[in-house]
């Protein structure tokens, strides 16, 4: 009895090993959000990473977490690195690309927890007298992570994060002044 409870145990796991591999090999997540502000000073709060504080959802998990900027100052070239508690991990992001006041491209490289290198798009189009946005993010998905994608989907643990950053840049670009 034991055995055919081992043999069974032994075939679930194989066929949810073998599962895994039918999974997509690169994922992407998309929110958006329309908020009354023109582009140019959405795409301020997004090109500087110095303004990332004031609306990122992932700045308040951890107030000691180290955040050393480099690079240039704003757009193409600025460089933005973390390293924080087990909530944040490590990892750092690179402004590739900004075209004024429509696009900011950003190379994300996280180390910690797991390492992975992703892309960030931020497209900002102007609409109904303010701006609509859109937050992507798009990236490989080597073995490990088609086998979470199992039991929990990329869009599902990292969707509510970018609704949380969407609601807070709203209210940073809507703020007057």
């Amino acid at each position: 009895m034991l055995k055919k409870i081992a043999l069974a145990l032994i075939a679930l796991i194989t066929l949810l090993l073998l599962f895994a591999l039918t999974r997509p090999d690169s994922f992407s997540v998309e929110r958006r959000l329309h908020m009354q502000a023109p582009p140019e000073k959405v795409f301020a709060l997004v090109s500087d990473f110095h303004h990332w504080p004031a609306w990122s959802p992932w700045e308040k998990l951890d107030p000691s977490m180290t955040r050393p900027h480099s690079g240039a100052a704003s757009g193409v070239g600025a460089v933005y690195a973390w390293k924080g508690n087990d909530d944040v991990g490590a990892g750092r992001m690179e402004i590739t690309a900004a075209q004024v006041p429509g696009q900011v491209d950003i190379k994300l490289d996280f180390l910690r927890p797991f390492e992975s290198s992703n892309t960030t798009r931020f497209t900002l189009t102007p609409k109904d007298g303010g701006t609509e946005f859109v937050w992507t993010m798009q990236g490989p998905m080597p073995y490990i992570s088609k086998l979470m994608s199992v039991f929990v989907s990329m869009d599902k643990m990292i969707g509510p994060d970018f609704e949380a950053g969407l609601k807070n840049l709203k209210a940073a670009a809507e703020k007057p002044g």
